[in-house]
């Protein structure tokens, strides 16, 4: 169990906030090159889209509050290599986001500082937020929070002075720009300013990867907060920015355009505050990658997806290697790519889209296979369907625009999906190297005996962790279910099917046949059955994980219905198969 201190609304919203509000810097300017004067009106429908997912998300993390975000929803509805696919997704989202956040804050900063060396200060930021992040999330929190709050003061200020401004110098200028007719018809400015504006909205999913970390209920209060935040914050940003510069101005100044808005409304000294903010606040969601991706990569290893050597925990319940390990990632991305924004793009938005999509197609198979789960709130199927429907449109604008960011996207992707078929099939690919150890070692007999030894224990580990599934009587229908998910998802040879019975319970014989059934019928499984008298809750599951040495994400149950006395996730990581 996660004894860890977790997080209160404030934190949690301030560490996902800060990646999604930071988005207002280049989300703005980007709208109105595509949108021109209707800006505004593109970026308040993406808010009405991120109030639909608010309800998907609320749903399926309420349903399932564990990290991983889409990865959990798939695992726990489909197969491990679906819920692998959204994994890999969100990673090069992460990762994207990351080196993108870091690289454009020193951009802003060499705004301020021209001698600034920008690759190597970019290297240098993520280099120290690694450590920030390995001193402890709660530790971390407090920098997001100061950073937060900032900001948000900050974008306040820039539209005060705005709103001012134009108070005092006119309409002129907002007159002439709406009365300027849009690049080709309403409707396309409307189509591709929307597909460009959902970049405001990267972020939104980065709560529910570290929602184990939150205090029980904050998880839906980050995405109200969030929400909140982008509905105001953007459209008025956009509106700021066209009723005092003129359009074509705006694409001129579109790196900095928040600062330059801020010199023209009110000087030199709110310019140089909007710098240093958005210093800040990029550096905040270059934090919120780490946190975020840790959760995640940390949940696909519990899951036996990565190497277990990953978990290793310090004393602050931070995982290093699995945080070295996205350092590593991050700054080969930013080598690779000499920092470059538009092969980050690529991989930013099509990724971060296609994550969205992958919720929505979540909480539909939410819906059909754990019905019975109970949940806070439940998202309509017009809901869902709306919502995704505008994903892909939105996915399908940016694939059109920018054609080449596609095949950006696929030379990461494929890569990355290669890896993790490989790991997912480890079982297989070891059993393999034995055949060939034995046809091309035959003639050197010690070369030959080292390796099939080495092979041969190696698997021996993969295929020796025991599973437990817990039963409550189910008919052989539900436990052949059980042994086909194990058998296809999962690398072992041992599961313990396990009936927690009161006092004086006893289990039907009919169930001990089908048992005998069902071990004749998966000869390499073995299966052992125990009985176990007492309470099943978390208490019990955490006892029987100490006393076997199996971890508790290696236990699974059936979804529980609405009269079930206890929520998911005091459970520990039980999952859910059938």
């Amino acid at each position: 169990m996660n004894h860890h201190k977790k997080l209160n609304e404030l934190a949690a919203t301030a560490i996902c906030g800060n990646d999604i509000t930071s988005s207002c810097l280049y989300v703005s300017s980007l709208t109105i090159i595509y949108a021109g004067q209707h800006a505004w009106l593109a970026l308040l429908i993406v808010a009405i889209v991120l109030f639909l997912f608010r309800k998907i998300y609320g749903e399926v993390v309420g349903a399932l509050p564990l990290n991983g975000g889409a990865y959990n929803v798939l695992l726990n509805t489909t197969s491990k290599s679906n819920a692998s696919i959204a994994a890999c997704l969100t990673i090069l989202s992460y990762m994207a986001t990351a080196v993108i956040s870091a690289s454009e804050a020193m951009h802003y900063l060499h705004g301020i500082l021209p001698s600034l060396p920008v690759m190597l200060a970019t290297g240098a930021l993520i280099t120290a937020f690694l450590f920030l992040v390995m001193s402890g999330i709660s530790e971390s929190s407090i920098v997001a929070i100061v950073i937060f709050i900032l900001h948000i003061v900050a974008m306040f200020t820039l539209i005060i002075s705005a709103i001012w401004y134009v108070n005092v110098n006119g309409l002129d200028v907002a007159k002439m720009n709406f009365e300027m007719p849009a690049h080709g018809s309403f409707g396309t400015a409307l189509f591709l300013g929307f597909s460009t504006a959902m970049l405001g909205i990267s972020g939104f999913e980065s709560s529910a990867n570290f929602v184990e970390e939150q205090h029980h209920g904050v998880f839906r209060k980050t995405l109200r907060n969030m929400w909140v935040a982008v509905s105001i914050i953007n459209p008025l940003m956009a509106l700021a920015a066209v009723s005092v510069l003129p359009l074509p101005e705006v694409a001129v100044n579109q790196e900095a355009l928040l600062s330059h808005l801020g010199n023209i409304t009110a000087g030199p000294w709110l310019r140089t505050f909007i710098s240093v903010d958005a210093v800040l606040v990029l550096s905040g969601a270059l934090l919120t990658s780490y946190v975020g991706v840790n959760g995640l990569i940390k949940r696909m290893t519990l899951d036996r997806i990565l190497p277990q050597f990953l978990l290793k925990e310090n004393s602050k319940g931070s995982s290093p290697r699995i945080l070295i390990l996205f350092y590593l990632l991050c700054l080969s991305v930013l080598f690779i790519t000499n920092g470059q924004l538009g092969p980050l793009a690529g991989v930013y938005t099509i990724s971060f889209l296609l994550v969205m999509i992958y919720f929505g197609f979540g909480n539909f198979l939410l819906k059909i296979k754990r019905s019975r789960l109970p949940r806070p709130e439940r998202a309509s199927i017009l809901t869902v369907v709306l919502a995704v429907a505008a994903v892909m449109v939105a996915l399908y604008g940016n694939i059109k625009m920018h054609a080449e960011y596609l095949i950006v996207f696929l030379q990461y992707f494929l890569p990355s999906i290669l890896v993790i078929s490989l790991l997912l099939n480890r079982n297989e690919l070891l059993q393999y190297m034995l055949i060939v150890v034995d046809s091309f070692f035959t003639s050197v007999k010690r070369v030959a005996a080292l390796s099939k030894l080495h092979l041969t224990r190696a698997l021996k580990r993969l295929t020796e962790q025991e599973f437990v599934y817990f039963t409550k009587g189910d008919d052989i229908s539900i436990l052949n279910k059980v042994m086909i998910y194990v058998q296809e998802n999962e690398i072992t040879k041992k599961l313990k099917i396990v009936t927690v019975l009161k006092e004086g319970g006893v289990v039907p014989e009919e169930f001990l046949r089908d048992l005998d059934v069902l071990d004749r019928a998966y000869p390499e499984i073995k299966i052992e059955y125990i009985k176990i008298h007492g309470t099943f809750g978390p208490k019990l599951i955490e006892n029987l994980s100490k006393e076997w040495n199996i971890p508790i994400n290696f236990m699974f149950i059936s979804s529980p219905s609405d009269r079930f006395a206890h929520r998911v996730s005091d459970l520990g990581g039980v999952r859910l198969i059938i």
